[in-house]
């Protein structure tokens, strides 16, 4: 239970200052949030669906301009997404939901937040998607590529179920 506690920890705040240092990107209708390449970890560990929902939660609150709309919908979309994530049967696949889910929900909050009107709400979703994707497909499947060529799953010993 400390293990993945402590493990779920390391994933908040690795997401908290990617998105720190990446603030530039992390934000607005075209976005590279690099720290959403975490969102795959689930696939291997489970353990870091909370840590990811932590740190989207808390990035969002520090460094958003949008407020609690976005404390809310942003962390649910991240939260939503790992847990399908978990559920996937290969790390490809394990990179479409956090595109799915975030497209759609980051897409339509910020048509209306941004009040682009209904009619942006296919922009959004296409700008919002086409950056989880690259960062998805870019970053997280290599990154979970190597963490299952280091068998770190193994050395960690984490449960896989969830």
């Amino acid at each position: 239970m400390i293990k993945k506690t402590a493990f779920s920890g390391i994933i908040a705040a690795m997401y908290i200052a990617l998105v720190m240092v990446t603030i530039p990107t992390s934000f607005g209708l075209m976005q590279f949030r690099a720290a959403e390449a975490l969102t795959l970890l689930p696939f291997l560990f489970p353990e870091a669906i909370p840590g990811l929902f932590i740190g989207c939660l808390l990035s969002n609150m520090i460094f958003s301009d949008l407020g609690p709309p976005d404390w809310i919908f942003g962390s649910f979309a991240t939260l939503s997404a790992a847990i399908v994530t978990a559920r996937c049967k290969n790390r490809w696949l394990a990179a479409l939901p956090p595109v799915v889910i975030n497209a759609a929900v980051i897409g339509v909050m910020l048509s209306v937040l941004l009040q682009l009107g209904m009619a942006a709400v296919p922009f959004s979703i296409l700008t919002v998607g086409l950056g989880q994707a690259i960062v998805c497909f870019g970053l997280g499947v290599p990154l979970i590529y190597i963490l299952e060529k280091a068998g770190l799953r193994d050395r960690l010993s984490l449960d896989r179920r969830i």
